[in-house]
């Protein structure tokens, strides 16, 4: 019953070419194509490139295009050329056979992450061989990106911060453990929004999002106004310590936080009750319709009326910005599209065989959006983000330098 249940390698493949990360998989065939290719001319002519031997049957002599049309999409290879003979591609030929091998090595690279067993004995059984050694040097050219992507400086403000965390099951020690991947998103200054970090860790400790922050901060993030996220403990002292911003508790999370106090028949009533504290007019209205709320609430759910209350500068937080951001600050929606690409591929995987097996996997997706998000339509207008700052200038509040602010949250 469990073999059924599963999906074939040829089924991920189809589903993922389905989806709308085609690029980032085209971009993987080509990588490992090219890697596959160098692999055997050094066999042919029996040396690495650069490496000076004696046994060598001939030289390396530059290369010729030539373009590969494959389900992935049109791909152009670099095909090495010899001095004496010559070279062509054995998993060319045929190309229906080797194009699925190429595409069900990248996707276990993608999706399940690199264990070399399981790819070594999958492409053999393609009419393909590879070595371990090879595997992991095309797994190589993945985190070359991923690491790239990570550890790249941030540049300019980014004045809102969300942030949030999904767990999966990583195998460690020979155990399988929980582990929570944290992503970090957030909006330019310019109106775009971005991706701007992601780590996988033990647990939602404090210790470990202060980490993560401070190494958002050594990369560049400056200009924080606000920071919104559920209200895990961890999350909220770390932000608070290391960003020092103003924080907003994601209303939908505290939402679906009273409703566990309340019986189901009750769930919908208390949404409406809720929802409309969010959508007032202004910030002393929206004080006005909770203050209604909780003493609406007070006799029939002490409770939840009572967190209301204790949660009101958490939540209301948004109304200090102006109007135009409001429906996109008050939660972290902006990151649910994303977490729920997550979970579609994760769920094909189940468990993943390390961390850095799980990192990949979200780095090539987070890639993939970013990519989306920098050509697409701004989150908030450019326009609308001038209209932040000539607040804050209003305000009489100073507007630090990058300097100023990278010194003060680097020694939080």
């Amino acid at each position: 019953m469990a073999g059924t249940e599963r999906m074939t390698i040829e089924e991920v493949v189809r589903k993922v070419l389905r989806d709308e990360h085609g690029d980032v998989i085209r971009e993987s065939v080509r990588a490992v194509a090219q890697e596959l290719m160098e692999a055997e001319v050094s066999e042919l002519i029996g040396a690495q490139r650069g490496e000076r031997t004696e046994d060598r049957a001939t030289h390396r002599n530059g290369y010729r295009p030539r373009r590969w049309d494959t389900r992935a999409g049109e791909i152009e290879l670099q095909i090495p050329k010899i001095r004496q003979g010559s070279y062509f591609p054995s998993f060319l030929q045929p190309r229906k056979r080797s194009e699925q091998a190429l595409v069900s090595v990248v996707q276990q690279a993608y999706v399940c992450g690199v264990s070399t067993r399981r790819v070594d004995q999958l492409v053999e059984s393609l009419g393909l061989r590879i070595s371990k050694s090879e595997v992991s040097r095309i797994a190589a050219l993945l985190d070359e990106q991923v690491t790239a992507f990570r550890e790249r400086p941030l540049q300019g403000r980014y004045p809102y911060v969300f942030v949030d965390a999904k767990v999966e099951k990583v195998r460690d020690g020979g155990r399988v453990r929980r582990k929570c991947v944290v992503v970090a998103h957030a909006v330019h200054e310019t109106g775009r929004r971005e991706i701007i970090g992601l780590d996988v860790g033990e647990g939602e400790t404090e210790a470990f999002w202060r980490e993560f922050l401070r190494s958002l901060i050594a990369r560049g993030l400056v200009g924080v106004q606000l920071a919104i996220s559920d209200a895990h403990p961890g999350l909220k002292a770390a932000l608070a310590q290391v960003l020092g911003a103003p924080w907003q508790r994601c209303t939908v999370h505290f939402l679906r936080d009273l409703r566990g106090h309340a019986r189901k028949d009750q769930h919908d009533a208390l949404g409406a009750v809720i929802r409309q504290i969010f959508t007032a007019g202004d910030g002393a209205d929206a004080r006005r319709r909770l203050g209604d709320a909780v003493a609406q609430l007070q006799g029939r759910l002490p409770k939840i009326a009572a967190l209301l209350q204790d949660a009101e500068d958490d939540v209301l937080a948004f109304y200090a910005f102006p109007a135009g951001h409001w429906p996109k600050l008050r939660s972290t929606n902006p990151l649910e599209r994303f977490n729920r690409e997550i979970g579609r591929r994760t769920d094909v995987v189940g468990i993943f065989p390390d961390d850095a097996s799980l990192i990949r996997l979200v780095s090539m997706l987070a890639i993939e959006a970013n990519d989306e998000w920098l050509v697409g339509r701004s989150y908030i207008s450019r326009q609308s983000m001038a209209t932040l700052y000539e607040t804050r200038t209003e305000r009489n509040i100073p507007l630090k330098t990058e300097e100023e602010e990278v010194s003060e949250l680097l020694a939080a």
